[in-house]
C-alpha cells in the first residue's frame, strides 16, 4: 500500500524499498527517524548502469531489455525513456516523443513534461495544488534508478531534494530576535541578514525579503542562520510568537516507480502502490502516467479514441485548441465527492480504455488496475506543444474544503482523505497495425481481451437458443408516493400507476401487435413504490397487487415467453424509512451523509427543498443484496433489474472506516456475482465494465457521446465490444430527447440496439403534483401505435442479425454510416435531410439501405 508520513530512511532500507516496492516495509516512512538515519535525498543512489541484452539501430542509444513475441523493449537509464519496437511493422512506440527537444511550441514546464514519465500533483497544507514531474524533479537531479525485472525493467524515481529554501527561514523576525542573530554573526553574515530581511519600523519587525533570497544570496542567508545557531525550535517559536501563517516545511520528497513488462503483444506499465511515498504535509492528489506515450506529431494522420459514452474520435491536429481538452473520470462521478447540483449533461465512461491511431499503426490502452480512480485526458497539438496525446491519471488522495466561521469571518480549511488509494495503477498498451489500426480493430481486440479475462458473459451464459427477434424493453412503473388529504389532513399514500394485472394486459396488447422478445422491467413494486425503502426485506406493495399479484405476473411471464425483471436499487436509499442515515449512508469528506437530491427537470438542477436519496455505504451493499435474494427466492423470480449497482460507483469516507473507490468496485463486483450465482438473470442500468460478466441485458446503455466540442465523430465502440454477448438499449424513446421517431430508428439500426419504452397504465395526470414529474408522457395508450411501428421497422432489419456481433462500422460521408454484422449483413443509415448515393445505394433522406448475407 501507499506509504506516507516520514521523510527519512536508512540508506539500506531505502535501497531495499526502491528495488522491492516496499513490500513488507511496514512503517518504513512513518514516525521518527531511526538513529543514524539520513535524508532520503542522501540515501538515493542512481544504481548501476543497465546491461543491454541486445541493441537495435532502430532504437539508437537505447538498451535492449526484454523480448516477447513480436515486441522488443528498450530503455534509456539516463532519462527514464522506454520504447517498444513492433518487429512486424517496424514501428517504435516511445514513452516520450523522440523529437521533443525540437518542439517549437512547448516552453518552460510544458517542455519539461514532454520528457517526463510521471507527474505528481500534490497538496500543501492550505489545500493548494502543486506539481512535480520525473524529468524536472528526478532525472535532472540524477535521482533515477533502473533495475531489470522478469520480462522488463523497473524505474525508481525520487522527486525533489532535501535542499533548504527561503521557506526554511521565518517570514518575520522580531526586533529583539533580529538583534540576537546579528550579534552572533561576522560582517559577512550580518550583510546577508540585512539583505534577506527589511525593517518594518512601524510594526517593529523585520520582514523576509523573498525577492532577494535567490541563488547565492539565499545560500548566504541560510549559512548565516546556521552560524548563529538558529534551530528548528527557534523557527517554531518565532512562528508562534508572531502568529505567522507559516509552518515548518517538510522536505518535499516523493518516491514512485514504474514497472514495464512485455506480455505477448502488449506492454504493461504499472505503478505499484507500495512504491508511492509522500510526506504528511504534502499528500498526493493524482499521479499522471506516461502522458505522452505514443504521442503523434503535427504531421500525423489519424485519431484519438476516447471512451466518452458510446465512444468518440478526436482527429489528430484538428485545430480545436479554442475548446477545452477532453477529460472524463472513468465510471462517472463519485457521489461522495462531487456536489451534484446540476444534472449531468455528459455521457459517462463505461469502459476503461483509450487509444491512438497514427497512420497504419495504433495502440489501445486498457486500464487494468486503478480504473475506478482513473481520469482519461486527451488533447491535440497546438495548445501546449506540437503533439496529440491521450493518457490516464489516478487519484491517490482526495480533498475538500471545510468552512469555519468565527468572529463573523468565514475561513476554509482543507480536509483530506485519511488513507490513500490502495490499488496499483496499471495500463496495458496493445499494439495494432494494418487493418486493425482503427477503432474497429481496437473494439475487436478489447472484446477478445475481455473474453479471455472473463470480462464478458461466457459461452455457458449465451448458449440458449438465440432469439430471432429484436428485444423490446418495456419499463412499467408500479406505484409512486403521492400527497393526499382526508378531512383537510395531509398524508402520503401510494398512488398505483400500473398494477401487476394491468402489466399483463399491456403485454398482451403488445403481443397482439406481433411485438416479440419482450423484456419487462417492473419498477415500483415493493417496499413503498418507485422510491422504495432499502431491500433488507422484500414486501410486494398491496397498491399494485401484493404478493399474490406478483406471483401471478411471474407465472404469466414464464408461460408467455416474457423475460421479467423486477427493479431494485441496492446502492441508493431512495427513502430514509428503514434506513439509518447516520449509520448506513456513505460519508463525504466533510463527514456528512452523501445525499443526492431529486432533479427538477424544468431547471435541470437538483432541488434541495425536497427530500434527498442517500448513497448507501459499500459496507452495506451485501446486506441489501442478501435481502433482495431472499425475496427473489420467495417469489421465484428468474431475473432482477439493477437500477444502480452497474451504473454508480461510490466511496465511503467515514472516519476510521474509509472505503476507497477501488475497494468499492470489488464490493459491487462481488454483489453482482452473488446475484448471478443465485441463477438470476440481470438486466442492469448503465453497464460499467466490471458488471459486464454478470449481466444479460443493459438499459440506458450509452448510445451517444457527450459531443464535446473537441471531438469530431461519435462511434459505437461500446456496442462493438458487447453486442453478441449482451443485449442492450438506450434511454426510453418516449422520455428521450428525440422528437423524430425516424432519427431514433436510424440510431437503433446503426448501433444494433433494442427498442425501449417506459409506460404506466393509468393516465398521465396521475403523476401530476408528485415528486415524479419526470414521468410526463408515459400513458401507454398514447404510445402503442408508435411503438408498434418503430419495433416492426427495427425488427425487420435487425431481427436477421439478432445476437450477432458488429464486426465493422464506418462513416461513409457526413451523416452516413455503415454497420456490418458478423454474417456480412450490413445497414447503411442516412441521417441527412436529403437523399444520397453511398456504397452503391441510393438512400432517401432520413432512411437506410441493407445488403449482404443475414445468416
Amino acid at each position: 500500500m501507499i506509504k506516507r508520513k516520514g521523510i527519512r530512511l536508512s540508506a539500506a532500507l531505502l535501497a531495499c524499498c526502491l528495488t522491492a516496492g516496499c513490500a513488507g516495509a511496514g512503517g518504513a516512512l512513518s514516525g521518527a527517524p531511526a538513529e543514524g538515519s539520513v535524508p532520503v535525498a542522501a540515501a538515493f543512489e542512481p544504481g548501476k548502469a543497465l546491461s543491454a541484452s541486445f541493441t537495435d539501430p532502430k532504437a539508437a542509444g537505447m538498451k535492449g531489455i526484454a523480448e516477447s513475441g513480436r515486441l522488443r523493449l528498450f530503455a534509456d537509464d539516463q532519462t527514464g525513456v522506454v520504447a517498444v519496437l513492433d518487429q512486424r511493422s517496424g514501428k517504435i512506440w516511445y514513452s516520450n516523443p523522440p523529437a521533443r527537444e525540437s518542439d517549437k511550441l512547448a516552453s518552460g514546464i510544458n517542455k519539461d513534461l514532454l520528457s517526463a514519465q510521471l507527474r505528481i500533483d500534490f497538496y500543501n497544507s492550505f489545500g493548494q495544488l502543486n506539481s512535480v514531474n520525473s524529468y524536472s524533479d528526478s532525472v535532472l537531479h540524477k535521482q533515477l534508478r533502473m533495475t531489470p525485472i522478469e520480462d522488463g525493467v523497473r524505474v525508481d524515481y525520487q522527486f525533489g531534494t532535501a535542499e533548504k529554501t527561503f521557506d526554511d527561514l521565518p517570514m518575520m523576525l522580531s526586533k529583539d530576535r533580529f538583534g540576537q542573530i546579528a550579534g552572533k554573526l561576522d560582517k559577512t553574515g550580518q550583510r546577508a541578514l540585512a539583505i534577506g530581511y527589511k525593517e518594518d519600523a512601524e510594526k517593529a519587525v523585520y520582514v523576509r525579503n523573498d525577492s532577494a533570497l535567490k541563488g547565492l544570496q539565499l545560500e548566504r542567508a541560510l549559512k548565516a542562520f546556521e552560524a548563529a545557531g538558529y534551530t528548528e525550535a527557534d523557527l517554531l517559536a518565532d512562528i508562534e510568537a508572531l502568529h505567522l501563517n507559516q509552518t515548518k516545511p517538510e522536505p518535499r520528497i516523493f518516491l514512485a516507480s514504474i514497472e514495464y513488462t512485455l506480455e505477448n503483444d502488449s506492454l504493461v506499465a504499472r505503478v505499484p502502490a507500495a512504491s508511492i511515498h509522500y510526506p504528511d504535509a504534502y499528500p498526493i492528489n493524482t499521479i499522471a502516467l506516461l502522458s505522452y506515450f505514443g504521442a503523434a506529431d503535427v504531421q500525423a494522420e489519424g485519431a484519438i479514441l476516447v471512451p466518452d459514452g458510446s465512444g468518440a474520435l478526436i482527429r489528430l491536429n484538428n485545430g480545436k485548441t479554442q475548446y477545452p481538452p477532453y477529460q472524463q473520470q472513468v465510471y462517472g462521478a463519485d457521489q461522495t465527492i462531487a456536489r451534484l447540483d446540476d444534472a449531468a449533461r455528459e455521457q459517462e465512461v463505461r469502459l476503461p480504455v483509450y487509444g491512438m491511431i497514427d497512420g497504419a499503426e495504433a495502440f489501445l490502452g486498457i486500464i487494468e488496475e486503478g480504473e475506478a480512480v482513473a481520469t482519461i485526458t486527451a488533447d491535440v497539438s497546438g495548445r501546449l506543444n506540437g503533439y496529440n496525446a491521450v493518457s490516464p491519471s489516478f487519484y491517490v488522495v482526495n480533498e475538500t474544503k471545510v468552512y469555519l466561521t468565527a468572529n463573523g469571518q468565514e475561513r476554509s480549511l482543507p480536509k483530506f482523505q485519511q488513507a490513500p488509494t490502495t490499488s496499483d495503477f496499471a495500463v496495458r498498451y496493445a499494439f495494432l497495425d494494418r487493418e486493425e489500426a482503427s477503432y474497429q480493430g481496437m473494439a475487436r481486440y478489447y472484446q477478445q481481451y475481455l473474453l479471455q479475462k472473463g470480462g464478458l458473459p461466457g459461452s455457458e451464459e449465451t448458449s440458449e437458443a438465440p432469439e430471432a427477434a429484436v428485444p423490446f424493453y418495456l419499463q412499467l412503473d408500479g406505484a409512486i408516493a403521492k400527497k393526499k388529504h382526508m378531512l383537510g389532513i395531509p398524508y402520503t399514500a401510494l398512488e398505483p400507476l400500473t398494477s401487476f394485472d394491468q402489466a399483463e394486459r399491456i403485454v398482451q396488447e403488445l403481443q397482439a401487435r406481433d411485438i416479440g422478445n419482450i423484456k419487462l422491467k417492473f419498477a415500483g413494486w415493493f417496499n413503498g413504490g418507485l422510491d422504495h425503502r432499502v431491500p433488507d426485506r422484500i414486501q410486494a406493495d398491496g397498491a399494485v397487487g401484493g404478493s399474490k399479484g406478483l406471483k401471478q405476473l411471474v407465472a404469466f411471464a414464464a408461460n408467455n415467453g416474457i423475460s421479467l425483471f423486477p427493479d431494485v436499487a441496492v446502492a441508493t436509499a431512495n427513502s430514509a424509512k428503514s434506513f439509518s442515515v447516520s449509520g448506513e449512508a456513505a460519508r463525504t469528506l466533510r463527514d456528512e451523509p452523501a445525499a443526492v437530491y431529486p432533479l427538477e427537470p424544468a431547471l435541470n438542477r437538483r432541488d434541495r427543498t425536497r427530500s434527498p436519496a442517500y448513497v448507501v455505504s459499500p459496507r452495506f451493499v451485501d446486506k441489501y443484496v442478501r435481502g433482495t435474494l431472499k425475496g427473489a427466492a420467495a417469489f421465484r423470480l428468474g431475473g432482477l433489474s439493477l437500477r444502480d449497482l452497474a451504473a454508480d460507483l461510490n466511496s465511503d469516507y467515514r472516519a476510521g472506516r474509509e472505503i476507497d473507490r477501488t475497494a468499492s468496485q470489488g464490493i459491487s463486483r462481488q454483489a453482482l456475482a452473488d446475484i448471478r450465482s443465485a441463477n438470476l438473470k440481470i438486466l442492469a442500468n448503465g453497464g460499467n465494465a466490471y458488471s459486464l460478466p454478470y449481466v444479460s441485458d443493459l438499459t440506458n446503455a450509452p448510445m451517444t457521446s457527450s459531443r464535446f466540442k473537441i471531438e469530431d465523430e461519435e462511434v459505437p465502440f461500446f456496442q462493438m465490444v458487447v453486442r453478441g454477448y449482451i443485449d442492450y438499449t438506450g434511454a426510453p424513446y418516449n422520455l428521450s430527447t428525440y422528437t423524430d421517431p425516424q432519427q431514433y430508428i436510424l440510431k437503433t439500426l446503426e448501433f444494433g440496439s433494442g427498442v425501449h419504452f417506459e409506460w404506466i397504465y393509468e393516465p398521465n395526470y396521475k403523476v401530476k403534483d408528485t415528486d415524479n414529474n419526470e414521468l410526463y408522457a408515459v400513458h401507454y395508450k398514447q404510445w402503442l401505435d408508435q411503438a408498434e411501428a418503430i419495433y416492426r421497422e427495427v425488427n425487420g432489419v435487425l431481427g436477421r442479425v439478432q445476437q450477432q456481433r458488429i464486426v465493422s462500422h464506418e462513416q461513409l460521408e457526413a451523416g452516413v454510416y455503415k454497420t456490418v454484422y458478423e454474417s456480412g449483413y450490413y445497414v447503411i443509415v442516412n441521417y441527412n435531410r436529403a437523399a444520397i448515393v453511398a456504397d452503391g445505394h441510393t438512400i432517401a433522406a432520413e432512411s437506410y439501405a441493407t445488403g449482404g448475407a443475414s445468416t
